[in-house]
């Protein structure tokens, strides 16, 4: 199988130059893929180590919330503006630049003295760590062809599938046996290496300067307020019930007023900071909905485990990472058989699979119980690992294979943006029906808690020789609110299912694109 570099583009529109040999692609390739691994991992990587940051930096449940949120501001606002960067900058530098601010900052983000300055040093991790991701997006379908290209579009849905499952449990098990602050400081040594070895290994384009010359910076500043804000209301609009909140309602205004002026300012400008006219590709257009949805699955799934296994299994942070750990190593096993079959099955097939797979998932999940455990969990578990790498490694290339080299940059930053966008909101939703369906069923279940009821009294004559009447019930509150959230859990996987099965029922609709 034969390699090419971002020479095949024209030279005059992509800036493109030959100076990296044959040999020296693969070893590029990988050192983005590691960088995007690292973007990826720190997303969730504090998610089950809340309560010891919180602890760390004395601060209190809702406040240490913006540890996550601050990252994910600074990712999603400077994802789109990667493909214009490493156009202006070149792949190399740009790659050597953002590595090495993704290591400076996770360093500071070690040491923070207070909240302050952590929100500070996160958001700022999380704008170096998002020019990382489209990289190894582009370059998986520039630089490869063949069976290659399969097995490299396979290496990117490890990054973006393996990653943020990995995190809560790398972060558990380093918050039970070493500090906080080496959930930061784990960066340190992949960091290094990517920014010692991107100047030497990652030749495979030129810099433009000159675009910075009439660049659209009104529509990156629009851009910014739009994401920022949309990312906001995302990430805390659930705990602060949406719109009721002055601040969630002000945030989504802003970002809707943004958002409009900022299309009309790109489809009207010469030369956008985004190419929004790749949406009139109907196989981007679709793809970047099932990388939207496939974030759902990814980062919605992420969520919700942790959610039961802490507050109704009341598992610890390393017992939540074991469970996790599962996803990971199924979908490590399922990656080569994917390589194996891109080249010779229609990628279309492979993507309905995926997506029925992540159906299927939440299927599983339906008949979920209070005593459930890695063991209950682990068919679904299965069915996620073949969903990761079927649904992104060929969706990644359905939607990019038909986008010309000079436009490939900037659309793959719409690419990545449109999956951590559907996490944001997987996640956001989730949280949601969660809230909303446990009060639900905890009112349902109440009216059955009475004296006519003979189980129940039954029940508080028992527990009335071990506890006085308040224990008696605090116990029978606590056991009606546990039951209610299982249920609560039950219709959330069942939403998801259906989401699932009506994006799979879309994929006839893309055009076909092989993977040579």
């Amino acid at each position: 199988m034969s390699v090419r570099t971002f020479d095949d583009a024209p030279v005059a529109s992509a800036g493109v130059g030959r100076q990296a040999p044959p040999q020296h692609t693969a070893l590029a390739f990988a050192i983005m893929c590691v960088g995007c691994f690292l973007a990826f991992l720190d997303i969730q990587i504090v998610s089950a180590s809340i309560e010891e940051l919180g602890g760390g930096l004395s601060a209190s449940v809702d406040d240490i919330s913006w540890v996550e949120t601050s990252y994910l501001i600074g990712d999603i606002v400077v994802i789109p503006l990667a493909g214009w960067m490493s156009r202006v900058m070149s792949t190399r530098w740009l790659l050597t630049v953002a590595a090495g601010g993704f290591t400076i900052l996770s360093m500071l983000c070690g040491m923070s003295w207070d909240l302050r300055s952590m929100i500070m040093f996160r958001a700022l991790q999380g704008m170096f760590g998002g020019v990382m991701i489209p990289m190894a997006f582009t370059a998986s379908v520039v630089l490869f062809e063949g069976r290659r290209k399969a097995v490299a579009a396979s290496c990117v849905s490890i990054a973006a599938g393996l990653a943020p499952t990995l995190g809560p449990v790398i972060g558990g098990w380093i918050t039970d046996h070493y500090s906080w602050s080496w959930l930061f400081y784990i960066n340190l040594a992949p960091g290094i290496a990517v920014t010692a070895s991107a100047p030497v290994f990652v030749r495979i384009d030129k810099a433009d300067p000159t675009l910075l010359k009439g660049a659209d910076y009104l529509g990156m500043a629009l851009m910014a307020i739009c994401l920022g804000c949309l990312d906001y209301v995302l990430e805390e609009g659930a705990r602060w019930e949406w719109f009721s909140d002055n601040t969630v309602r002000t945030c989504a205004w802003i970002a809707a007023l943004a958002g409009v002026a900022f299309v009309i300012r790109s489809l009207a400008f010469s030369r956008p900071i985004v190419d929004l006219h790749a949406f009139a590709n109907r196989n981007f257009a679709l793809g970047c909905w099932f990388a939207f949805i496939s974030g759902v699955g990814i980062y919605g799934l992420i969520y919700l485990t942790p959610e039961f296994l802490g507050h109704v299994r009341g598992f610890i942070a390393w017992q939540i990472g074991v469970v996790l750990l599962w996803a990971g190593v199924l979908q490590l096993l399922i990656v080569p058989v994917y390589g194996f079959l891109a080249p010779r099955i229609d990628l279309r097939l492979l993507l309905m699979i995926g997506l029925m797979c992540f159906a299927i998932c939440m299927w599983l999940f339906l008949p979920i119980m209070n005593q459930w455990g890695w063991r209950e969990m682990l068919p679904a578990w299965v069915f996620r690992g073949i969903a990761l790498p079927f649904s992104i490694a060929s969706g990644l290339t359905l939607t990019l294979g038909e986008i010309p080299p000079d436009r490939l940059k900037l659309a793959s930053g719409l690419f990545a943006l449109m999956r951590n966008l559907g996490g944001a909101l997987g996640i956001a939703a989730c949280a949601t029906i969660l809230n909303d369906r446990t009060n639900f069923h905890f009112l349902r279940i109440a009216e059955h808690l009475n004296t006519s009821n003979t189980a129940l009294t039954d029940w508080v004559h028992r527990m009335s020789g071990h506890y006085n009447q308040t224990a008696t019930f605090k116990k029978l509150w606590d056991l009606a609110y546990r039951e209610a959230q299982v249920q609560a859990f039950a219709d959330t996987y069942f939403v998801l299912c259906v989401c699932f099965m009506l994006s799979a029922l879309m994929v006839p609709l893309l055009r076909a694109v092989a993977a040579k």
